[in-house]
């Protein structure tokens, strides 16, 4: 018997900001502080089951969300604080809010204040304090349009206000929707712009609302995350599974497919026929034939330090797993399906690995354009949920 449901049916949200209301899309939750409110991509009832410190730094950095409105305004301001972060081994990423006005034009708007936290193995080690700033976008033009906020996907951002030289309402999002759960590689800190990461790049393709479950370092199979996902409206489910449980070495071969199933499971006791799709990780030569933890080295790069036994739960090891669980279900569950990640990102590919683990911002395109073409593109598997469709 299905537990009940954990999440509230108001998904999307309107988000009452001062300066006019807009639609919150891609968030589940909202943290109100005492100077503005902050989105979170976990529903409110897994705050207390998340009890890693490192994926309560993830939650609230908002990769695939965004402020959705129409109006006839031609300059659109937010007051916001943002927290960004830097890996100890390299320089900061750019962050920046994209705007997206009538689903084609971008707008890109760097962040240049707020806080700087210094990331080393999971943890805050230094921290430089900043300041709040105003992100304006103008020449947006005076005629009625449907504009997109993407807030950056590697920082995070407490909304303070919104101010416009023109009426702001609501906006709609897309009518087909899309849950994809993923690891850093789906998170895209590396990407440079909100809309340049690969989730974002396919659900534009495809006219997808995209709800992004992408969580670096912390995509280990968690059940309040197969719960959110069971409880979540869906068109089409999408699970970039594994190369965490491989860099923190959290399962083992005995335990890795027994979870997974489970994880499997719970989705589907909400989600009994939406189309589904797993997919295995991406190439990463040090993590091949070997098993974690995999940890960065004294220049920045990933090197995987575990075993490489035939039992050792190395990425390929790991791919064989789950295309053996996606196969063992597949006579029940046609909808179900299994994507090989080095269709996606391949040993060809490897000279894009800027630290040997997560790829750059062109291998994020390419990653963004195989997965549309292979999963929602004319000869994909799933080419009805595309655009095309509409």
């Amino acid at each position: 018997m299905p537990e009940p449901r954990t999440v509230p049916p108001t998904v999307p949200h309107t988000l009452d900001l001062p300066g006019g209301p807009v639609t919150l899309a891609g968030a589940l939750d909202v943290e109100r502080t005492a100077t503005g409110l902050v989105p979170r991509r976990l529903p409110a009832w897994t705050r207390p089951r998340i009890t890693d410190p490192y994926l309560r730094l993830m939650v609230p950095r908002p990769a695939g969300v965004r402020l959705v409105l129409r109006t006839d305004a031609d300059t659109v301001e937010l007051d916001v604080f943002v927290t960004r972060f830097r890996n100890a081994y390299f320089p900061l990423f750019p962050v920046e809010f994209d705007a997206v006005v009538d689903g084609t034009r971008v707008i890109s708007r760097p962040v240049r204040h707020g806080d700087l936290c210094v990331v080393r193995a999971g943890a805050v080690v230094a921290t430089e304090p900043g300041a709040p700033e105003t992100i304006r976008f103008d020449g947006l033009g005076t005629d009625w349009k449907d504009v997109e906020v993407w807030l950056p996907q590697a920082a995070i951002v407490e909304l303070r206000g919104l101010r416009a030289d023109g009426t702001v309402t609501p906006g709609r999002l897309p009518r087909r929707r899309w849950v994809h759960y993923g690891s850093s590689i789906s998170h895209c800190a590396e990407a440079g712009g909100p809309t340049r990461t690969w989730p974002a790049r396919v659900a534009r393709s495809a006219g997808l609302d995209l709800t992004s479950l992408a969580f670096a370092g912390n995509c280990h199979l968690d059940s309040f995350v197969a719960r959110t996902i069971r409880d979540l409206p869906a068109d089409v489910i999408t699970l970039k599974v594994a190369v965490n449980v491989q860099n923190l070495d959290s399962l083992k071969v005995r335990t890795f497919g027994p979870v997974l199933h489970g994880f499997l499971d719970t989705v589907r006791d909400g989600h009994p026929h939406t189309p589904l799709l797993v997919v295995s990780p991406i190439f990463c030569p040090t993590a091949e034939h070997r098993a974690g933890p995999t940890v960065q080295d004294g220049t920045g790069r990933y090197v995987a330090k575990g075993e490489t036994s035939p039992s050792a739960l190395s990425l390929v090891r790991m791919r064989e797993l789950i295309e053996e669980a996606v196969a063992v279900r597949a006579d029940g569950d046609p909808r179900l399906s299994y994507l090989d990640g080095r269709a996606l990102f391949g040993p060809a590919d490897a000279g894009d690995l800027y630290d040997g683990l997560h790829p750059n911002a062109d291998g994020y395109r390419r990653i963004g354009e195989r997965f549309h073409e292979r999963v929602f593109g004319p000869s994909g598997l799933w080419p009805q949920l595309g655009r095309a469709s509409e």
